[in-house]
């Protein structure tokens, strides 16, 4: 996981919404986002989500309604969530937050591009996990 650099914006703010189901974030460059429980759950970026090099990525669905049960800091550059799926293995650095809010009309575009040629939707359920080869 790569380091903060030294010109990051930092969060000046975070706070969990669980009603709304969004982690509003207030940068020290003045950007102000509400990113969805949703959105970060399926672009988590730990290995089980992205897989372990390009096109290994495991394409999330039913995650409409996912809680925030927890999310505890890393250090003082991410935070990780835990999610009422179960889901915990993601840490989330503020580089990483910062790009899910600045891009988050763009990434549920490609979500849903990707959940259409699968022959998906939001919430259909996420196939029983067969034995994928991770040995975390």
């Amino acid at each position: 996981m790569a380091g903060l650099r030294s010109d990051s914006p930092t969060p000046s703010s975070l706070t969990v919404h669980g009603k709304s189901r969004v982690i509003e974030v207030v940068f020290s460059d003045g950007a102000h986002f509400r990113i969805p429980f949703e959105l970060m759950r399926v672009y988590s970026p730990s290995a089980e989500v992205q897989g372990h090099g390009p096109g290994q990525e495991v394409l999330q669905t039913g995650k409409r309604d996912v809680g925030l049960l927890a999310l505890e800091p890393v250090g003082n550059y991410a935070v990780q969530p835990r999610f009422s799926d179960g889901h915990d293995t993601g840490i989330f650095s503020w580089d990483y937050l910062y790009f899910l809010g600045s891009q988050e009309a763009r990434l549920w575009s490609d979500y849903e591009r990707r959940l259409g040629e699968a022959g998906l939707g939001r919430d259909s359920p996420m196939p029983e996990k067969a034995g994928h080869g991770c040995s975390h």
